[in-house]
């Protein structure tokens, strides 16, 4: 069975590609074949950082979203992971409808998970609501608590956004932070993680920074460890 991941989360600068990336380089250290396929015309993380394993797609298309689909059911081993620009999930929700996905997805021998990022904000919490009430448990989803620009998730516990989800069968994991300047570092140099952790180029990451790093990746290896089998 083919497992295909969306990493959404609609809102930008929550970390969606992020999580991506971390998504890519857990398949490759699990050696995992797998397939990212970016949607991002101006700012593609996968294509940029994982090269050899990317393809750009065209989000606003019923084929390129067919595309995706058709590249999972050539080869059922591999996943497939779908980094998706913000402000998408419309369009990518009217296809999955229209063409009944959720419905089709056993017969396709289709595993399917949304990955929902979210910040400590209250529009992630929002987004989340209404992407629950939208497709309810029908969606399998992973909420992903990154903690990118604070750890206090209280407001979408206090508004029971988050208990809706986990009764509706969603799985919650939390993202830690990177130091920042730790990570703009590792952009600057557009490379994968384990380039980051392994390298000791000029200007790159210092010996207790890559271990930082590591650390970083191996709690949120624990956290997909919950999710992927």
């Amino acid at each position: 069975m083919t497992r295909l991941h969306f990493i959404g989360g609609e809102k930008g600068g929550v970390g969606k590609s992020v999580v991506a990336r971390i998504l890519a380089q857990y398949f490759i250290d699990r050696q995992r074949p797998f397939i990212g396929f970016d949607t991002d015309k101006s700012h593609g993380s996968l294509l940029r950082f994982y090269t050899d394993y990317a393809a750009p797609v065209v989000i606003d298309s019923y084929e390129g979203l067919d595309r995706i689909v058709e590249a999972a059911a050539e080869q059922p081993e591999r996943s497939v992971i779908v980094d998706l620009a913000a402000q998408t999930h419309g369009f990518l929700a009217r296809w999955m409808e229209d063409s009944e996905l959720l419905d089709i997805r056993e017969d396709l021998d289709l595993e399917l998970t949304y990955w929902h990022v979210m910040d400590s904000g209250r529009d992630s919490a929002d987004l989340l609501g209404r992407l629950l009430d939208q497709f309810g448990g029908r969606l399998p989803l992973v909420v992903v608590l990154n903690q990118v620009r604070g750890d206090d998730f209280a407001l979408a516990e206090s508004t029971g956004t988050l208990a809706r989800a986990r009764d509706l069968g969603a799985t919650v994991i939390t993202l830690t932070r990177l130091q920042d300047s730790t990570m703009q570092k590792i952009d600057a140099h557009s490379t994968s993680f384990w380039a980051a952790t392994n390298r000791g180029q000029e200007g790159s990451l210092g010996l207790l920074e890559r271990q930082r790093v590591k650390n970083w990746l191996h709690r949120a290896y624990d956290q997909i460890d919950r999710v992927t089998p």
